[in-house]
């Protein structure tokens, strides 16, 4: 008798370990089966990156449906003429997998991504004559300014660039996030952020970094100067930016709840520089 039963034990331990889990088989879903959107995790949101990646919006493949996936998608969407909502539909998908499957990309760069880009148009290259040597001048205001909403979220202006409107999407997904020394720098998707991670973590939702930059790394970063949408602050200490006319600053987060504030503060003894073309 008991010889039978450490039998039936045996057999049902080895039942077990042959049922799959649920986490299991989530992860192993093939892409399109199920609508995907933040906190999302597996194999499908792998390929997902893998498609928006070769589709021409570049995004890291890590399996984790995070603030920078949803951004990409959002970049996707708004690209392809889809609603925006950074979540990924049934629809969506097999819009995106017909798209990629049949060799289809983003669309040619605009003038101001090639100017972010360090690039030129062909024309440009043949009709602009050396830009001499003269001093700094401060850019004019942007037409419009990003509104700033009582829960603490910027609203960017309708005739700002998109890669400005990318940059207060990002800012908005961490707008009321902790303060954390370093926080950032380890990983896109962390508990927290510093000044320059909270920064970096914004340029990086707009593609226009791979790599954290700490304050002393904007300090060279981009032109010298006031930029016309977008203005960079940093010394060996501290930065912050002005993003369409609001200030980006964990510098208050915790009086306001955001990091994003309608105030100004002395840019004495900053660094001041701005991304090429904004």
């Amino acid at each position: 008798m008991s010889r039978r039963r450490t039998l039936v034990v045996a057999l049902w331990v080895l039942c077990a370990c042959l049922v799959p889990t649920t986490e299991a088989v989530a992860a192993k879903r093939t892409f399109g089966l199920r609508p995907l959107q933040m906190g999302a995790r597996g194999h499908d949101v792998r390929v997902l990156q893998d498609f928006l990646t070769r589709w021409g919006v570049k995004t890291r493949i890590d399996g984790q449906y995070g603030p920078v996936t949803t951004l990409r998608v959002k970049l996707w969407e708004k690209l392809t003429g889809r609603p925006v909502d950074g979540q990924m539909s049934l629809e969506d998908a097999a819009e995106l997998r017909r798209a990629v499957e049949a060799g289809e990309h983003r669309p040619a760069a605009p003038a101001t991504d090639l100017a972010v880009s360090g690039g030129t148009t062909p024309e440009a290259a043949v009709a602009a004559p050396a830009a001499p040597t003269a001093p700094v001048a401060t850019a004019s205001a942007p037409a419009e300014e990003a509104t700033l909403l009582p829960d603490g979220t910027a609203v960017a202006p309708e005739s700002a660039p998109e890669e400005v409107k990318l940059i207060i999407a990002a800012g908005n997904v961490i707008h009321d996030l902790p303060y954390k020394y370093g926080g950032g720098h380890g990983i896109w998707n962390d508990t927290g952020y510093d000044c320059s991670g909270s920064m970096s973590f914004a340029f990086h939702g707009a593609g226009m970094l791979d790599q954290a930059l700490d304050s002393t790394g904007f300090m060279s970063w981009g032109d010298p100067g006031e930029g016309q949408w977008i203005t960079t602050y940093a010394n060996p200490g501290h930065a912050y930016m002005i993003v369409a006319g609001l200030r980006f600053d964990t510098s208050g987060r915790a009086a306001d709840n955001s990091r994003w504030h309608a105030s100004m503060r002395s840019s004495s003894g900053y660094t001041v520089r701005h991304p090429p073309g904004l």
